[in-house]
């Protein structure tokens, strides 16, 4: 995991000022689609060309990927969406909780995994990722709260809310295995981010754990309801996923190709400013592979 430290500032402003934007930019989808590319659609492997693809995503994480009534909405939406007229495929979404995404990837029930999945080595070990965003670990708290967070020991002492199968989930639990007797830290594991919201703001839970730019736009979109607490940690890339199978790999190059194509033609940037997450916008230089390999 890499630590860019202009990187990691603005992804730590990203929950105040960046996602402001994000709380009245977001009622539908971008405008900007991007155009079909023959050179990256050459990379699309003969096993799904010609058939429907299915994505999963666990539409809770707003501004990522949300539910606008019946309409699946968002940056990593409008993305995907984008990416399948780059390659010249045709996809459909499916609302999946998130511990069910790579574990359906793996017993093909789906062939892209699109849910703001943070790119480590444990999950590469699973499935290969195409990486095309950064985002930090950030925290909220009921606005009455008088709590601080000043890294994850903070949370000693305290209950902390997590969706299941995220990487803050595992984040937490490693910090409760450091914390001394008499400051015992409670995970509390939701199987949706709205869930986690719910716990925080009845007050079973005191601190909400969750994406940076997640943190700031729950904050953002709560009337007053919830606050940002301290800055954001552990800036990491977010990840396309795809099977560890022959087919899988080829399909997580032409998904690479295809975002590098959004990003020199400036899709890429007008749907991450559309949901005010350009804060975690990358280079071309890193949209890259990792975990590939059948």
């Amino acid at each position: 995991m890499q630590r860019i430290s202009r990187v990691r500032q603005a992804l730590v402003t990203a929950g105040v000022a960046t996602l402001v934007l994000a709380s009245t930019a977001v009622a539908g989808a971008s405008s900007t689609t991007g155009s079909y590319n023959a050179a990256a659609a050459k990379l699309v492997p003969s096993a799904y060309k010609g058939k429907v693809l299915q994505v999963a995503t666990d539409a809770t994480y707003a501004p990522d990927e949300y539910m606008n009534g019946t309409k699946m909405v968002g940056f990593d939406i409008d993305l995907i969406n984008a990416i399948a007229k780059t390659l010249g495929i045709r996809i459909n979404e499916n609302n999946v909780t998130f511990d069910n995404i790579i574990a359906g990837i793996k017993a093909g029930h789906y062939v892209i995994g699109n849910s703001s999945f943070t790119d480590n080595k444990a999950r590469e070990g699973q499935v290969n990722f195409v990486d095309y965003f950064q985002a930090g670990e950030g925290v909220y708290a009921k606005s009455s709260a008088k709590l601080s967070f000043n890294g994850l020991k903070s949370f000693c002492g305290h209950s902390v809310a997590v969706e299941t199968a995220t990487v803050e989930e595992t984040d937490a639990n490693n910090t409760a295995k450091t914390c001394p007797a008499g400051k015992k830290l409670s995970v509390l594991s939701f199987s949706t981010q709205t869930e986690a919201n719910v716990a925080v703001s009845s007050g079973h839970a005191q601190f909400g754990f969750v994406d940076s730019q997640i943190a700031g736009y729950i904050v953002a979109t709560s009337n007053g309801a919830f606050k940002l607490v301290g800055r954001a940690v552990n800036v990491a890339p977010y990840g396309f996923a795809t099977p560890k199978t022959p087919a899988g790999l080829a399909l997580a190059k032409a998904i690479q190709a295809a975002v590098k194509v959004l990003v020199a033609n400036g899709t890429y940037r007008a749907i991450l400013n559309h949901y005010g997450v350009q804060a975690g916008a990358v280079p071309l230089s890193r949209i890259q592979l990792n975990g590939a390999g059948a």
